[in-house]
Parts: structure tokens; C-alpha cells; sequence
């Protein structure tokens, strides 16, 4: 697509690519200890294939991706397919389809605890105002990056990042979190520096915190904020313990997505160590490497990331991300001229004591 510059599509590919390499070095590491990824691998540095006992991604190959990069796909394609809108039916007919494919292919990586509890009370006739109001972990923000892609910075990023979210997160974590991702990547494409698109990430997290229903939770930005300092005083064999010990690597939000804003922080210049030190971290690896990748992709671009390695990633999976990318930037353009129409922004409700 020519409209886009040179240095706007490799941010916005770098972004996609960095996702889906993230997610791909922790593929094999996911749910594993720290002290057991150790014993077992040393420091992740490349793709690796999955081992038979790995408990969700048993004897998956080398490169494959898991549900982070493959729910973005979706959330991309459905952007693109709505004009810059999710239909909340739609997104939901389009994860209960992929799921059903997983169990296909059998593997166990199927859908998180918050997504496969809303998409439940969905089939069951709940309305997608209602089927998110207990969704507070990681999924919204894994698979939010193609909306920091297509929005630019401004009211409509935020209204953009309710739409995709509210059918499985619609609470004041799930939309912090997912907030922080998509406003961080989106100040990236804008030529933002990293400490200007954490600025906007903490910003936008701030915001995200009053949409939705209301969960009790640490905030997102707040505890970045906190531990930020700590972390970087630390040394480079200090710092993945202190993520593993105290800021978290679970999949709750205010855990993982709070220990990719500091990896980012940290490697800033050198994204790829970077994902590599998510991946090595224990947890949910996959998907604190996976966000880590899409901001510090749209901050380098592509080049960012070992050639070889974007390769594997890219044909073991079928990734078209530099077509996904030019399509995704057809609607970022449509926002910055006006042409597309506006959203509905979900305000905080007061939370119902029933569980």
C-alpha cells in the first residue's frame, strides 16, 4: 500500500512480528517454573520445540505460535473486516471456532480462564455488556496489539480497545491492561520514543482502570510505575528473578502485563534479549514475551529481531504480517482523516456482589 511510509509499516510489521516471536520463544517454557526452565534449557535464545510433557503445548515445533498470536490474528482480521469495529457476536462465534479447531489439532492451549468463562455465559444467553464483568486476566491485553496498530493515540484508542475487549474483560483490570499494550504500541508507530510510549501506556492504563465493571485488583500502571525504579537497579542476573519473585508472572493482569512494561523498559535497545529473558522468566511465558515483542517491534521495526528467526516464525505459521500490517494501517489512516464513525466507550458499572 503506498500511502504508507517506509518507517510506518516496518513499525507496524515489527509490531506483529515482534508478537508472534515473543510468543514463540515461550511457547516451550509456558507454565514451567523458573528453577525448571533452567534445568531444562539454560536461558532460551532461540525457538525451541516443546517437549511431550510440556503441559499445554506438548510437542509443538520449533517456531509454532499459541493462542496470543493467533486471538490477535483474529482481532485483526475481524478489524479489518468491520471498518475498524468488532462485532461482539462475531468475536465470539470467531474464539469458540478456534478453540474447536485447537482441540482439532490436539493441543491443550485453548482458551484462558476469563475468555472461556465469558464466551460460557454467552452461549447461555448473557449479553456482551454482561459476559465480561469477571474477566481480569492477561487475554484482552495478549491480543490487543493490532488495535494499537489501527488507532492512533487520542479518545478513539481507548474506545477502540473497550470494543475488542468488553465480550471477555470488561473490567477496569481487563481494559487497564489491555489499554496499556495498544497505547504503547500506537505511540511507537507514531515515532514516540520508549519512554514517551511508556508514558502513554501508563496514561491510557489510567483510563482503562475506569471502564468496565469494577474488580478488586493492584493498578496496572501504578505498580509499573512503583517498581520501576527498583528494577532498574538491578543487575542483568538480579532483574528476571525480581519479575519472578515480586512483580509476578502469573496470568493476572496486573502480574504479566506489569512484568512486560519493564522488560521493555529494560531492553529497550535490545529487543530480542529481551524476549528472550521473558521467555526464560517462568510462567506465562509466552504471553509476557508475546507483549514485550509487539511494543518493542513497533518501536525498532522489524529489523529488530534476527532474520532467521522471523523467518521460522513467520512460514512455521503462515503469518502474512506485512499484508496484515498495510491493511491494519488502512484503518489508522481512515481514524487520523475522520472517515471512520465512532465508538462506545463502556463507563464503569457498579459491580453486582453476585459471583
Amino acid at each position: 500500500m503506498a500511502s504508507h511510509d517506509s518507517v510506518l509499516l516496518d513499525r507496524a510489521r515489527g509490531a506483529l512480528l515482534g508478537l508472534a516471536i515473543g510468543d514463540a520463544l515461550g511457547m516451550p517454557t509456558q507454565s514451567f517454573s523458573r528453577p525448571q526452565i533452567a534445568e531444562r534449557y539454560g536461558r532460551i535464545t532461540a525457538p525451541i520445540g516443546a517437549s511431550d510433557d510440556q503441559p499445554i503445548a506438548p510437542g509443538m515445533d520449533a517456531g509454532a505460535v499459541t493462542d496470543d498470536t493467533e486471538q490477535a490474528v483474529i482481532v485483526a482480521e475481524l478489524l479489518i473486516a468491520g471498518h475498524g469495529h468488532v462485532d461482539a457476536g462475531a468475536f465470539a462465534a470467531a474464539l469458540i471456532a478456534w478453540e474447536q479447531d485447537m482441540i482439532v489439532r490436539g493441543s491443550h492451549d485453548l482458551l484462558g480462564p476469563s475468555t472461556k468463562a465469558a464466551l460460557t455465559a454467552l452461549q447461555s444467553g448473557t449479553s456482551p455488556e454482561e459476559s465480561g464483568r469477571y474477566g481480569t486476566t492477561n487475554g484482552a491485553a495478549m491480543r490487543v496489539a493490532p488495535v494499537g496498530v489501527a488507532s492512533p493515540l487520542g479518545p478513539g484508542l481507548l474506545e477502540s480497545v473497550v470494543e475488542v475487549s468488553r465480550v471477555t474483560h470488561n473490567t477496569g483490570l481487563g481494559m487497564s491492561a489491555a489499554a496499556a499494550v495498544a497505547a504503547a504500541v500506537s505511540a511507537c508507530l507514531d515515532r514516540q520514543d520508549l519512554d514517551h510510549a511508556l508514558s502513554a501506556a501508563v496514561a491510557l492504563a489510567g483510563e482503562g482502570e475506569r471502564c468496565g465493571y469494577w474488580v478488586a485488583g493492584a493498578s496496572i500502571p501504578r505498580r509499573f510505575l512503583a517498581l520501576r525504579p527498583a528494577a532498574r537497579r538491578l543487575g542483568e542476573d538480579e532483574f528476571p528473578q525480581y519479575l519472578y519473585d515480586v512483580v509476578g508472572t502469573s496470568v493476572q493482569s496486573q502480574e504479566s502485563v506489569v512484568s512486560a512494561l519493564l522488560i521493555v523498559d529494560r531492553y529497550r535497545d535490545r529487543p530480542y534479549d529481551g524476549l528472550c529473558c521473558a521467555a526464560s522468566l517462568g510462567g506465562d511465558t509466552d504471553t509476557i514475551a508475546a507483549i514485550a515483542g509487539a511494543i518493542l517491534g513497533a518501536a525498532h521495526g522489524a529489523a529488530a529481531f534476527p532474520h532467521d528467526v522471523a523467518s521460522l516464525v513467520e512460514s512455521r505459521n503462515a503469518l502474512a504480517t506485512e499484508d496484515l500490517a498495510e491493511r491494519l494501517l488502512a484503518l489508522r489512516a481512515a481514524a487520523i482523516t475522520g472517515t471512520t464513525t465512532t465508538r462506545t466507550t463502556t463507563t464503569r458499572t457498579t459491580p453486582s456482589t453476585q459471583r
